[in-house]
């Protein structure tokens, strides 16, 4: 029951949160493994293709990162495997030569489309065929009650992703 308090979930709370959790593994498990049996592509390196489709083919490697939901370190090193197989290239912005921005190539493009069938397949086959239509809006609508607020957090939550808070006193040494 909503309101209940914060040291426990009821049985509705807990499967919610439980069936998405393990909803979220047991999918990405199986996409990345259909697009590395299809394409030698793991699902993050076909995110981070996507992405740089979506926004034109270019984006500056900060914001990229971010609409990855990947650490600028963690978009680094899948960069670098996307260049070593030429599908991205990093090239300085003409406007400030500090920042480095990412590029898809046309074997990037081509790559990417192909495995956006296998990758379109998938979510149809193992996750929108198994909800009546009435279940994918309810779903559209929740994720959308949850997921405005937190993109809408801001600046305060960029950057705190994985990170332990300090010990009890710490700051005040």
């Amino acid at each position: 029951m909503p309101g209940s308090p914060a040291s426990s979930l009821d049985d509705e709370e807990t499967a919610a949160w439980f069936g998405f959790l393990t909803a979220h593994a047991l999918l990405t498990r199986e996409m990345d493994a259909l697009l590395v049996a299809g394409h030698g592509m793991p699902l993050v390196e076909y995110e981070v293709l996507l992405k740089l489709s979506l926004a034109g083919g270019r984006l500056r490697m900060s914001d990229l990162a971010e609409v990855a939901l990947l650490s600028r370190s963690g978009l680094t090193r899948i960069v670098d495997e996307l260049e070593s197989l030429g599908l991205v290239r990093r090239e300085p912005d003409a406007g400030d030569r500090r920042v480095l921005l990412a590029t898809l190539t046309p074997l990037g493009r081509r790559r990417l489309a192909a495995a956006r069938r296998t990758h379109l397949d998938g979510v149809r086959r193992l996750f929108l065929e198994r909800l009546t239509p009435a279940q994918r809006t309810a779903m559209a609508q929740g994720w959308s009650s949850i997921l405005g607020p937190l993109r809408d957090a801001g600046p305060q939550r960029r950057g705190q992703r994985g990170r332990r808070p300090a010990p009890s006193g710490a700051a005040r040494r």
